[in-house]
């Protein structure tokens, strides 16, 4: 039977998941669209990684010193009111640069205070046999919001708007902001061991005591690298390369989508029945030949094609990275941890 906190995260995890979709892939396509420069795209990404880096230390302490669950809920609040000013003022100026720099920083920001949240909450609430079913069904449920997204993203680009992408997003939050406000506090980690572990100093410690889990937060840097030099390039190469529409970005988008989709599906029973490394060996090499296939052809069915290897190959990564911290990190340092992955990755 599924545990009714599971269940609420879960169909908040896809609600946001489509609005992070829409709004992920709207904005590459929206800045290269008012501006025809693929630098500004780049810029824009960088801002919101450089805004997830900055964030992480913050919001590793803030998921082991207070409840995930309402660290959760804020993360979706949180973004929630700035949007909504960006949202007027794109509706009353029109395209502004600045505005879209702000809207990176939101952006970064609560994405890794939520990753950090949500994937401690989850290794509070269920047992280890359960981890990687789990991961399995959260990836699962990001998916379908992110790829989702990008089916119809480049639709409503073309024939509304970005300011409709903002408003949905919007919406999108507050929703899953419901859902998690209904579910009943069930967090395990006693407040004892959360006074004992909020201290930076002692996260940084315990990390570099677990060699493991330093490893682990090294490996991820590829998965994310390609992730990212993918949101640069992919609105340019769409557009100068292969001389097609947002609409063909958003399916192109969704193909990457599809692929984490199937990852969730597949990737929990692959760690029941082989060994973790050989899965991990395994998706580096597709993913290396989905990028050189991107490389030698420029083909819209083959870009799509590449683009679902790389979703599935990044996704399910992330899965297998994911279980192994959960199983491995006491519960009153998995904030810690995650913030440790997404620092390994971009240093």
């Amino acid at each position: 039977m599924i545990k009714p906190e599971f269940r609420n995260f879960f169909f908040a995890d896809i609600i946001s998941g489509f609005g992070v979709g829409l709004t992920t892939v709207g904005a590459n396509w929206y800045v290269l669209q008012s501006t025809q420069s693929n630098k500004l795209v780049g810029m824009y990404l960088t801002i919101n990684v450089l805004a997830g880096f900055l964030m992480s230390p913050l919001a590793g302490i803030l998921t082991d010193k207070f409840s995930r669950k309402n660290v959760i809920l804020w993360t979706f609040l949180g973004r929630v009111l700035p949007m909504i000013l960006i949202a007027i003022i794109i509706n009353s100026y029109g395209f502004s640069m600045l505005s879209m720099y702000g809207l990176a920083i939101l952006t970064g920001a609560g994405w890794i205070t939520y990753m950090a949240a949500s994937r401690s909450y989850i290794q509070s609430i269920l047992p280890n046999k359960l981890l990687g079913t789990a991961n399995s069904f959260i990836e699962v449920s990001l998916q379908v919001g992110m790829f989702s997204a990008g089916a119809i993203s480049g639709i409503i680009l073309k024939y509304t708007g970005f300011l409709v992408i903002l408003i949905i997003n919007i919406i999108m939050f507050i929703i899953a902001s419901l859902l998690i406000f209904l579910i009943k506090e069930n967090d395990t980690v006693s407040n004892e061991s959360r006074q004992n572990s909020t201290n930076f100093i002692t996260g940084i410690k315990y990390i570099l005591n677990h060699k493991m889990i330093l490893s682990i937060g090294i490996i991820s840097i590829l998965p994310l690298i390609v992730t990212q030099l993918f949101n640069v390039s992919s609105p340019d190469y769409v557009s100068t390369i292969l001389k097609t529409s947002s609409v063909i970005y958003g399916f192109v988008d969704m193909g990457y989508g599809i692929g984490g989709l199937v990852a969730g599906l597949v990737t929990g029973l692959l760690i029941n029945k082989y060994i973790k490394r050989n899965i991990i060996v395994s998706f580096f090499i597709l993913a290396a030949i989905a990028l050189l296939s991107l490389y030698f052809t420029h083909v819209v069915f083959l870009t799509i094609i590449c683009t679902f290897a790389l979703g599935l190959s990044n996704s399910s990564l992330r899965v297998v990275i994911n279980t192994i911290l959960m199983e491995q990190v006491e519960k009153q340092f998995m904030g810690r941890d995650i913030y440790l992955e997404w620092h390994s990755s971009i240093s």
